[in-house]
Formats: C-alpha cells, structure tokens, sequence
C-alpha cells in the first residue's frame, strides 16, 4: 500500500475515532447535566429539611428555659359573664284572672321559671276584685320573708283589668322606668300593641311591686330581663335606709 494511500486511511480512521469521542463527549455532557440537576435538587431539599428541624429544635424550650416565661392568661370563670342581679330575695307571686287554677296558670309558671337565683315564697292565685287585689299585696309587702312581689294579669285597657288601680295607690314611690323598659323589650314581640300594655312598678311598704300583663312572653321577658336584676338591688337598698 502506498504512502499516500496509508495517510488516507490514517486520516480516515482519526476522523472516525474523533467523531466517537465527540459523540461520546456530548452523551457524557448530558449524562453529566442531568446528575447535576438531580443533585441540586435533592441538595435544596436535604437543606429545607434540615432547617426546619432546625427552627423546630430552637422553638422546644431547653433546660435552662423556663414554661412559666409565656404570658399568663387571665383565669376566666362563668360567673364573670353574668349581670350581676343583686342579693338573693324571696318573692311571692300573685296572677291575677279569672279564668283558671294554680294548676293551670302557665303565666305564673313563666315567672317562677325566670326568678333564677331568687327565692319563690308564696304563690297566689286572686281573681279581678279591686279590693281583693288591694288586700292582698298589701298583706304580701308587710310580710318579713317576702322582699318583693310580682304580680301578672290585670295591666290591660279592659274595665275589668284593676290591677295597676288597686295597687298604684299602696306605692310610696312610682318606678315608671319599669313600665318604659318593658315595653321597650316587649315592642319586638307585639310591635305597637305594647302601648296597651300598663305594666308598672313601685315601692309600697318598703318592698318593690311589679306588675306585669297576662302572657306567658311578657311575663318570662319582665321577669327575667329586668325583675330577676332589680328586686334584690332594691330590696336591699331599701333595707339600708333608716
């Protein structure tokens, strides 16, 4: 084989083996881009991992930390959220009506449910007699174990509604804010009607008197809305007085 022909086969096999590596070269590349990649990202993701087992060390309390060095919190107890209704009085209730028995008076059953904290001490069913509505509260007030009377029924604008009549005359002072305020509440229940309503209240012996309509709504709302605060309050300041 001649000289020239010898240099072309050489030439032609470096070409060739040039041509391999090259290719080799390029495969390696990616194979190494590709690892490069892949380890980056598992690095990031040991590297997270490891600072938030950090962060959670340094948040657990050390020995030489102390639990009590977080803010104590104001202990809360369920008498905290509650209106305060005064000292506890005994109440006798008096419904008013002609049309049924203790058994079935639902309306003084409102009352009693709505005292709360406050003693029941007699109950007393009277029926629509000026004179005997009159008798009756004014023995109640006189009574040493009684601290306030409540009476429902008879508060309406029908002749035979005597209650506040009867009553109104036994008080030395008038409360007529009790009267506003209930209807004032009772508004949402019966809208305007309420102006027919003559709820009232007042002092007559030393003993507040309440007296409210004859309904079961009525009688649980200005009962223990406003009565279950006030008859204490003022059963007791009354006391005080010389």
């Amino acid at each position: 084989m001649s000289l020239n022909h010898f240099d072309l086969v050489m030439q032609s096999t470096r070409r060739s083996d040039h041509a391999e590596a090259t290719s080799y070269l390029f495969a390696a590349l990616r194979s190494r881009t590709m690892v490069d990649f892949q380890s980056r990202n598992r690095r990031t993701r040991d590297d997270e991992r490891a600072a938030s087992e950090t962060d959670s060390a340094s948040d657990e309390p050390t020995d030489g930390e102390s639990e009590s060095s977080a803010p104590d919190e104001p202990e809360t107890t369920p008498e905290a959220d509650e209106p305060d209704r005064g000292p506890v009085a005994g109440v006798a209730v008096v419904t008013v009506a002609d049309d049924r028995t203790v058994e079935d008076d639902s309306v003084g059953d409102a009352v009693i449910e709505a005292l709360g904290p406050h003693e029941l001490v007699t109950r007393e069913l009277l029926g629509r007699d000026h004179d005997g509505v009159q008798g009756a509260v004014d023995a109640l007030v006189n009574r040493g174990d009684v601290d306030g009377v409540v009476t429902v029924g008879g508060t309406g604008t029908s002749t035979r509604d005597i209650t506040v009549e009867a009553v109104h005359p036994l008080f030395e002072k008038a409360l007529p804010g009790f009267g506003e305020l209930f209807r004032q509440r009772f508004y949402e229940e019966v809208g305007s009607d309420v102006i027919a309503i003559r709820a009232a209240a007042g002092i007559a012996d030393g003993t507040p008197v309440f007296c409210l309509p004859d309904s079961v709504e009525g009688a649980r709302i200005g009962t223990e809305e406003i009565v279950v605060e006030q008859v204490g309050r003022l059963s007791d300041r009354l006391d005080e007085e010389p």
